[in-house]
């Protein structure tokens, strides 16, 4: 029942264990102790979606990236700054509204999402998007005509 294992291999495997525990910590220590912004400004860190039910959430993500919420962008003052262009943060922000209430059911032409609210924080670079689905107006065409 009992695996047999040499002391010395034993040893070699506590050593390799703190040595990865150890970098670990070094690289989480070194990344929480800087607060260098750099000359980029604050970079776009993470998407969070709240309010779908139906669509997916890389649907809308993908959206948002085409718009240029993406990693790799950044924000920097009042400007978008992506790898293609700079873009105003308000005209960004309107331009994600639409992209993401433009968003479909993947597989299907059906755009449930009524309205959209984005809000950008400046300080940490996270983009918010609360997200309203409606059904109550959506046209479906079949095979028969409208349903």
């Amino acid at each position: 029942m009992f695996i047999k294992i040499r002391r010395d291999t034993l040893i070699i495997l506590l050593l390799a264990f703190m040595l990865i525990l150890s970098g670990r910590v070094m690289t989480y220590m070194s990344y929480a102790s800087s607060t260098n912004v750099g000359d980029q400004g604050v970079q776009i860190s993470g998407i969070i979606v709240k309010g779908n039910d139906i669509v997916p959430l890389d649907s809308i993500k993908s959206s948002l990236a085409n718009v240029g919420f993406r990693s790799g962008s950044y924000i920097q003052g009042d400007t978008l700054v992506t790898s293609k262009r700079k873009v105003p943060l308000n005209e960004a922000i309107d331009n994600a509204k639409q992209a993401v209430m433009l968003t479909t059911i993947p597989g299907t032409q059906i755009t449930p999402i009524a309205a959209a609210d984005v809000q950008v924080d400046n300080q940490t670079g996270l983009v918010t998007v609360n997200v309203i689905e409606d059904f109550s107006n959506i046209q479906i065409k079949g095979l028969n005509g409208t349903f």
